[in-house]
């Protein structure tokens, strides 16, 4: 599928939408209709084009891992042996469900990792079972958050 959405110019309207639904994705589009003084077939309408070029990639129910017994939130910085080989090791670690976020990156790491864990003998594991047995992976850097102290989503306006 082709990126349309490089030439899609949100207006005051789609930033409006998109700012009430970042802020509670389950709000009924008649709802944001109200708020917005606008018809519910206009928000639909708009909701459809912005999810058709991508611009809205699905939407999430948050959870808070500590509340369910995932206490171990750390950030892994991954050298690979070779460049090449990233693909490999991303279609290999996207099997591994205790990392959460993997980005490719400049600087000192080839990937940054973000994992959660129920607690440090479950980190140990994943790490030494789990991820370094990722072909291509040479070594990792671990640094456990002790505090998330800011997480949202980009600011529209």
């Amino acid at each position: 599928m082709e990126n349309r959405s490089q030439n899609f110019e949100p207006d005051n309207l789609d930033l409006q939408i998109l700012g009430v639904l970042m802020e509670d994705a389950t709000i009924p589009y008649t709802e944001i209709a109200k708020k917005l003084i606008v018809s519910g077939g206009t928000i639909h309408v708009r909701m459809k084009k912005m999810q058709d070029i991508g611009v809205i990639k699905g939407s999430h129910l948050m959870i808070d891992p500590q509340k369910i017994g995932y206490d171990i939130c750390a950030f892994l910085g991954i050298f690979l042996e070779k460049g090449s080989q990233y693909k490999d090791a991303v279609e290999n670690l996207r099997n591994i469900k205790e990392i959460v976020e993997l980005h490719y990156c400049t600087g000192l790491y080839s990937m940054f990792a973000k994992i959660i864990c129920r607690d440090t003998n479950h980190l140990r594991h994943v790490l030494n079972e789990d991820i370094q047995g990722v072909k291509g992976i040479q070594r990792t850097e671990t640094f456990i958050s002790l505090e998330e102290s800011i997480k949202r989503q980009i600011t529209l306006q």
